[in-house]
């Protein structure tokens, strides 16, 4: 096969020995593995549907099973039914963060300009970390995703993390903010769910260097992510059903906004009829 194009098999084929990763991190003391170019390329492709090689991709990052199992004692959520997260409606807000050059190190985030976001319940913790490992083989991908969720970032300011700004054995995410659009640099503590889905995103950092190293998604992923997030069927709360247009709509809370201080603005330039 020519490594140029990304694989077309049957779901029920197993990709072939060249296009299967090890299953374990590499040891981080030898040099960084060959991420081959069949796997790498079908990471990068728009449809992340789960095909052979994202079974595959899936298995190494995310191991074999989902990363957090649901109890036998607890019912489970319906797969197809919509989880409506309001702290997605701050996920494609127009603030341009832009990361740190120098070294920095964090402190714990302090939300004075906006409020934390709500804690998920166990139940729907669970039920986020199994869809996000179904639907996509892409680390970052889903790695940014749990990352909006318990930080309630916008893409521009998870887009600045890096490798480093993981602490595993502290459990804490740094995120930059050096012009303070929001709350300036800060350190978040990673809950107990979403900390596969950020060690899957440094191990496909360090199998891919020298190339893109952004720990979480970038700029230029949006449409992914968005198209992913809707693939979990997971969104930001929706206008009335009388405004609805038939799409998830990710922006309609930023419009809203705006539109109210439009109206107020305008109300206050308005001059006093005679």
């Amino acid at each position: 096969m020519n490594e140029a194009t990304p694989p077309h098999r049957p779901p029920h084929d197993a990709p072939p020995a060249a296009a299967r990763p090890h299953r374990h991190p590499p040891d981080p003391g030898l040099p960084p593995p060959h991420l081959p170019a069949a796997l790498h390329q079908a990471l990068q492709r728009t449809d992340h549907t789960v095909t052979a090689d994202f079974q595959a991709a899936r298995r190494h990052y995310y191991g074999t099973t989902a990363p957090v199992p649901q109890l036998v004692d607890e019912p489970a959520l319906p797969a197809d039914r919509w989880l409506t997260l309001p702290v997605l409606d701050r996920l494609i807000s127009y603030d341009s963060p832009a990361p740190c050059t120098a070294p920095c190190t964090p402190p714990p985030i302090t939300f004075r300009h906006r409020p934390p976001p709500a804690p998920l319940t166990q139940q729907k913790a669970r039920e986020i970390a199994r869809r996000l490992a179904t639907v996509t083989a892409h680390p970052r991908l889903a790695a940014a995703l749990a990352a909006a969720l318990f930080t309630g970032a916008s893409l521009q300011q998870l887009a600045t993390a890096r490798p480093g700004d993981y602490d595993d054995a502290e459990a804490t995410l740094a995120l930059h903010d050096r012009a303070r659009y929001t709350d300036g640099c800060a350190t978040y503590g990673v809950p107990p769910w979403a900390r596969t889905f950020l060690k899957a995103a440094v191990c496909f950092a360090r199998l891919a260097p020298g190339q893109d190293q952004h720990l979480l998604a970038g700029p230029h992923d949006r449409t992914h992510l968005l198209r992913m997030a809707e693939a979990a069927r997971l969104r930001p709360p929706q206008p009335p059903a009388g405004q609805r247009t038939g799409r998830i709509q990710w922006d309609w809370r930023e419009r809203e906004e705006a539109r109210r201080y439009d109206t107020v603005l305008t109300r206050h330039q308005t001059p006093p009829s005679p």
